[in-house]
């Protein structure tokens, strides 16, 4: 991984020399008198950030055309693989098989959590590691057993091409069984609504999406927000990145220029995510 990790280093430089050629003017302008198209899918956390950066870029050229589709890290990665999309974003590193195969280069440009979520009906704010092992594998099945409710605990997680269920299988549940009859859903969105919808609801989102419908739960003391992710003591969190095969050209690399620029960085804080810079 260090290989890698030295590779995301010097394309991030590049980018951010790039940038700093374009002087005080608004990063913009390096997008006029451009025209095409931009092909984007992927990780879901990044779905807000990316529209947002896509609907500035589109509103100062009506000739640039980007669409942007969910899918999961592992969708986003295989498909710009192949060559169907031009930027596959995903919520984890890509391996180092999935790089040898497709060639990729990696683009951080955000640093978010992923965050346990309950509806905030739930009396339940607080879990530990061991308890939040043992509910996700299906051996604590009632809320009674937690301090809550007697009432079923209803499942959530998401499918195995989710970046955010990695991180969260890795880092939260240390790898532990996920019980197979858990509800999957497809996406930060879907999480969030669904547990917005179920009382008796448990599940995770990145740390970006979590607002007033839905509750944050304390993992071992800690409660996953941007500030704990920020300083480290929140445990539970990923890089945002944005992946090409090659390196990236024409209006693909102005796009991710465009996510490492000032106003970019801007649009991932306000977005909820932590700026790399």
């Amino acid at each position: 991984m260090k290989k890698h990790t030295a590779r995301i280093g010097l394309l991030t430089i590049a980018l951010i020399a790039c940038i700093a050629t374009q002087g005080r003017a608004s990063a913009l302008d390096t997008f006029k008198n451009e025209t095409g198209t931009i092909k984007i899918s992927g990780g879901t956390a990044h779905i807000p950030a990316m529209k947002a950066a896509a609907e500035r870029i589109m509103s100062a050229n009506p000739n640039i055309q980007i669409s942007i589709a969910g899918g999961g890290s592992g969708v986003g990665i295989k498909q710009v693989g192949e060559g169907l999309v031009d930027i596959g974003n995903s919520g984890r590193t890509p391996s180092d098989k999935e790089v040898q195969k497709y060639g990729l280069n990696m683009f951080k440009w955000a640093i978010d959590g992923v965050g346990v979520v309950v509806n905030p009906q739930n009396a339940v704010k607080a879990v530990t590691s061991d308890q939040l092992k043992a509910i996700f594998a299906g051996k604590i099945t009632n809320w009674q057993q937690v301090g809550g409710a007697n009432k079923d605990i209803d499942l959530y997680t998401r499918d195995e091409a989710s970046g955010t269920r990695e991180v969260f299988w890795k880092k939260a549940l240390n790898k532990g069984d996920i019980n197979p009859k858990a509800n999957v859903v497809p996406s930060n969105g879907a999480m969030k609504t669904a547990v917005a919808s179920d009382p008796y609801a448990i599940g995770f989102v990145s740390v970006g999406h979590i607002d007033a419908t839905v509750t944050p739960v304390a993992l071992d003391g800690v409660i996953p927000t941007l500030d704990t992710v920020k300083q480290g003591t929140y445990k539970v969190a990923r890089g945002l990145f944005s992946n090409t095969k090659g390196s990236p050209t024409g209006l693909t690399a102005k796009f991710i220029n465009y996510m490492l620029s000032p106003e970019g960085q801007q649009i991932a804080a306000q977005k909820g995510f932590i700026p790399v810079k």
